[in-house]
């Protein structure tokens, strides 16, 4: 995957878009142009901000389906992505929660976005939706089938999960990339809001062996600076919201010192100076 390419960095920052919940999840309002006014403020304070690149999830549509989502669901993210991708020229991606790949793909394919994330490719995850089994062999077909170019960014070991058995993380990056074909890896603390360990993230980029490496949950100003030694990109949410609350709206002064802390964080680690941390904004 080449990161130059699509998001005109070799370390870009993607901020998430977390859409309101749409229609048949529990706390649908009724109302999609609420859903897509949202999104549409939340893009703008993200390319305002200075992102590299936007993924869109159904983040407020818990408790989620295990695999497969609601027809509804794929249609109304399909407009409220073609909708974003006319306002903002930065790449887009696509995560449809809890883990349907498939309709991630069908959806970043007929919109033509740049990447999709797949938070169980490879493996069995035990979550509060139950047993989740990675179905790579049926999205590789499914993107070979559709003719599509659409990027797959896979975590290893996903965050609001527990691996069946005790792997190696070094054997789940390599599988995620070897047998699972996965074109990028995020790796992510235990939940949302909780970031990586350092040395995770260094045994994961050893492991990936040139694929790019995602910081995938609780970076945030003051932890970047250490967590991007070891990574080649950040997903980042939680820290770009207002006083950093989930169910609050992106905050485009916060985006900016992120940005600013991750290109002060990028000068350093070429240059091998040390990185101070940045004053977090009321």
């Amino acid at each position: 995957m080449d990161l130059q390419q699509i998001f005109k960095t070799a370390n870009p920052v993607i901020g998430v878009v977390h859409l309101l919940p749409l229609p048949t999840s529990p706390r649908w309002g009724g109302s999609l142009k609420l859903v897509i006014d949202r999104a549409e403020q939340e893009a703008t304070a993200l390319a305002a901000g200075g992102v590299n690149g936007i993924i869109v999830e159904n983040f407020f549509d818990a408790p989620f389906a295990k695999d497969s989502v609601d027809p509804a669901v794929v249609s109304a993210m399909s407009l409220v992505v073609q909708r974003l991708m006319q306002m903002v020229t930065l790449p887009v991606g696509i995560n449809v929660l809890r883990n349907d790949a498939q309709s991630a793909m069908a959806i970043a394919t007929c919109v033509q976005a740049h990447f999709i994330r797949v938070n169980v490719l490879t493996g069995v995850m035990a979550t509060d939706q139950g047993l989740i089994e990675g179905q790579a062999h049926q999205l590789l077909r499914y993107r070979r089938e559709l003719g599509s170019d659409v990027k797959i960014l896979a975590d290893v070991l996903v965050k609001h999960a527990r691996p069946l058995g005790s792997p190696n993380l070094t054997t789940a990056v390599q599988e995620t990339i070897e047998r699972g074909l996965a074109d990028g890896v995020i790796l992510s603390g235990w939940s949302t809001g909780s970031p990586p360990s350092l040395e995770d993230l260094e045994l994961a980029s050893a492991a990936a062996t040139g694929t790019p490496v995602f910081i995938g949950s609780g970076a945030n100003w003051e932890n970047i600076p250490r967590l991007i030694q070891a990574a080649d990109g950040v997903i980042v949410s939680s820290s770009l919201k207002r006083r950093g609350r989930i169910d609050q709206p992106i905050d485009p002064i916060r985006v900016s010192q992120f940005v600013e802390a991750m290109q002060r964080s990028l000068t350093a680690k070429s240059q091998a100076e040390p990185v101070q941390s940045v004053p977090v904004p009321s």
